[in-house]
């Protein structure tokens, strides 16, 4: 790990460079961890088995897929796993800001990082114990939204390293290839399983769950395996020279920032507060996607990860696209345009369920087709309208204001389902959220620096 890309950030050395083999290092991480979203959360575990017929009582399931209480049941499980998501989300939102705070102020962001990868380790191999009875439910549930938990917190962390390996002016494209290697490591994993489904795992037996169990581990091994080199040659970002403070008294700092920002740069709080929200329903479209699709339109489990692959196929290559139309249209209207779309393309999902799978394929993968550029073009947002000489305060910010309302999209899915009894209508719940985004973003305006 060598040869030299990138000069260093930290005050004093902006000459010096940083090797690439650094880079790559750091992007690691995101492959890493990447199955965790999209082979447990997304479009295997979670939707084609803890959600499956296997967790309902078995009363219910003699009953036949048509009759109203099978139905019923299967929207319970759906809401259930938001609900499990929502709480997480709601201890990610109290624990990320000052767990972040407390780790620049010590310079301690690597042994964080550490940390909560370990923790997020432990979890997927513990949902080997999940046994297909409905018991076993709370304890899948349980594991995978705790794991959800230390992987938005590392996230924080990860992202907080981000400057360990690039510059102002290279940052953009680091960010990139982190986006872009999440996206890889979603694809390849999904492949693998996809392959061993159609080998029909060699004859093993696959009874009481133990395919998915078995994934959950493989997911487990590939984090250790793929993590590593990011601890091995990503130094520690330096303390930020603040005086350290308590627990309760790094809330107190966190308000006192946002009060100077709102008397000071009161639009790129505005950005902030906007950006949480449809980020959040960004977040809402991949965790419930595939529930969507296996409960509402019944695909099968061959099905569902053909469209995982192409979902995040589709993402990625319209994330390095999008780059085009920011430079050209400027990134707030790309972010309203494809704010714009998905709230269409989610309806469609919503409305046009009657007319079978087709809609989902078509609507389903529209919606992520938006989903990388509106990603893409608020890091690239906010790198604009940032006050010179505090971008790295703003993005941490940025990170805090994310998780701060993590619970909206899980929240407004489980309310749709539980007034419903339809796991379909969860969906509006989901665009609700990014039509508030989409509607803040308006009142969104952009200086000129």
């Amino acid at each position: 790990m060598t040869s030299e890309t990138t000069t260093s950030p930290e005050p004093g050395v902006e000459d010096r460079r940083v090797p690439r083999g650094r880079v790559f290092a750091w992007a690691l991480w995101d492959w890493a961890t990447q199955p965790y979203n999209s082979v447990i959360i997304t479009f295997v575990f979670a939707a084609l088995y803890l959600v499956s017929d296997s967790f309902m009582d078995p009363a219910v399931v003699a009953l036949g897929e048509d009759d109203p209480a099978y139905e019923a049941a299967k929207a319970d499980l759906s809401g259930s796993f938001g609900l499990a998501m929502t709480l997480a989300a709601v201890v990610i939102a109290v624990l990320a800001p000052v767990i972040g705070q407390r780790a620049d102020t010590s310079g301690r962001r690597k042994r964080w990082l550490a940390w909560c990868t370990a923790l997020l380790v432990v979890c997927m191999a513990g949902l080997y114990f999940v046994q297909a009875a409905p018991a076993y439910f709370v304890v899948g549930a349980g594991l995978i939204a705790i794991g959800s938990i230390f992987s938005e917190i590392g996230g924080v962390h990860y992202n907080a390293l981000i400057t360990q390996v690039t510059t102002p002016r290279t940052m953009g494209r680091v960010s990139g290839l982190g986006w872009g290697f999440g996206y890889t490591g979603g694809i390849v994993a999904l492949v693998l399983v996809v392959v061993l489904t159609e080998l029909d795992w060699f004859g093993m037996d696959t009874s009481n769950g133990m395919a998915y169990r078995i994934i959950a581990v493989g997911c487990a091994v590939w984090t250790i395996a793929f993590a590593w080199p990011l601890f091995r040659y990503v130094p520690e970002a330096p303390g930020t020279g603040r005086a350290p403070v308590s627990f309760l008294g790094g809330y107190a700092r966190l308000w006192r920032d946002l009060v100077r920002l709102w008397r000071e740069e009161r639009h790129t709080l505005w950005f902030l507060l906007s950006s949480a929200v449809y980020r959040d329903g960004l977040a809402g479209v991949f965790t419930f996607g595939a529930i969507i699709a296996s409960v509402a339109y019944g695909f099968s489990e061959s099905q569902v990860m053909y469209f995982g692959v192409a979902a995040n196929l589709v993402a990625g290559v319209a994330t390095m696209a999008s780059g085009l139309i920011d430079d050209r249209f400027g990134p707030r209207r790309l972010i309203l345009w494809s704010l714009a779309g998905m709230v269409v393309a989610g309806l469609a999902v919503a409305f046009l369920e009657p007319l079978g799978p087709v809609v989902f394929w078509i609507a389903g993968l529209t919606l992520c087709l938006f989903v990388g550029p509106v990603q893409s073009a608020s890091r690239s947002l906010l790198a604009r309208i940032s006050p010179p000489g505090k971008q790295g305060e703003i993005f941490g910010l940025y990170a805090t204001t994310g998780r701060a309302v993590s619970f909206l999209a899980p929240a407004m899915w489980w309310v749709a389902i539980t007034l419903t009894h339809e796991t379909i209508w969860g969906v509006l719940g989901i665009v609700a959220v990014v039509l508030a985004g989409f509607v803040s973003m308006l009142f969104v305006k952009v200086p000129t620096r």
